[in-house]
């Protein structure tokens, strides 16, 4: 494959995280919502295979399909923003603030949850035949997912949310380094192996990622999950967002900045 050195490609994902900033909010709710819809579907897929073969392993296997399709159509996912845009601020890119980096996370986040909470309604439809049925194996896999990762957390106090918003943090420092091995290649064939490898981990291991969960558990409470709205958000979505952005941006983002693109002067050795 051709493979492109550290300081090339971080100085690739500083000019997308500029790249970014200026795209107009039509094209980043657009591009969000599509990232966001993609990756439930591979969500949805991923705990489908998982039900049916009774292997997690083979669902967490698949489950990187969707992260690969999103990428290579170029939509955007929170976690993926997080790492990449305020590394333009870093190295004071012309024109980028603070209120742009905060405008484009917004904007991200909006269009991710527009897009999973509408593949949530459709899943949830074709499942239940318009709402007439019981939806079967997998909506009550994914209601139990639900409760145990809302009102699981919750039972634990702050030892919980602090649990949860590590996993967050585990689970963007891989993804993130998947949307970073994408950029060490220009073959399209390199590029899913590289980012395929550190998604089927997060997923696997069970690490929190805010957008799947903006689909799962708006439809484990469509299908019957036992946990209001608001517990959703304080005990899941919330600690998972923020743990996103820590590992996103301070476990890669940063440290490949600094030690590809702003080093420091080697040290003589006499």
């Amino acid at each position: 494959m051709a493979y492109l050195e550290p300081s090339e490609f971080v100085t690739k994902m500083v000019d997308a995280g500029e790249s970014k900033v200026y795209m107009s909010k039509k094209d980043t709710l657009i591009r969000a919502f599509m990232a966001g819809a993609t990756l439930a579907l591979a969500a949805v897929f991923a705990i489908t295979v998982a039900v049916k073969t009774g292997s997690p392993l083979v669902g967490a296997v698949l489950f990187p399909v969707g992260f690969i399709m999103l990428y290579l159509m170029k939509f955007d996912l929170l976690t993926g923003v997080f790492t990449l845009v305020p590394l333009a601020l870093i190295d004071k890119r012309p024109g980028v603030t603070v209120n742009q980096v905060l405008r484009n996370w917004g904007l991200v986040f909006i269009g991710n949850f527009a897009g999973a909470i509408t593949v949530a309604f459709m899943i949830s439809f074709i499942l239940t035949y318009g709402y007439n049925v019981d939806g079967g194996a997998i909506a009550a896999k994914v209601s139990a997912i639900g409760e145990s990762r809302t009102l699981g957390y919750k039972e634990q106090g702050l030892d919980g949310w602090i649990t949860i918003f590590i996993r967050g943090v585990l689970c963007n420092w891989m993804v993130s380094m998947g949307v970073v091995g994408a950029m060490i290649s220009t073959s399209a064939g390199s590029k899913m192996a590289a980012m395929w490898m550190p998604i089927m981990l997060f997923f696997f291991m069970g690490f929190e990622h805010s957008i799947v969960n903006m689909f799962l558990f708006p439809f484990s409470m469509i299908m019957g999950g036992d946990f209001t709205f608001a517990e959703y958000l304080l005990w899941n979505e919330i600690p998972t967002v923020l743990g996103n952005l820590v590992g996103g941006f301070c476990l890669v983002g940063l440290p490949l900045y600094y030690t590809h693109v702003k080093t420091s002067p080697e040290r003589n050795i006499i």
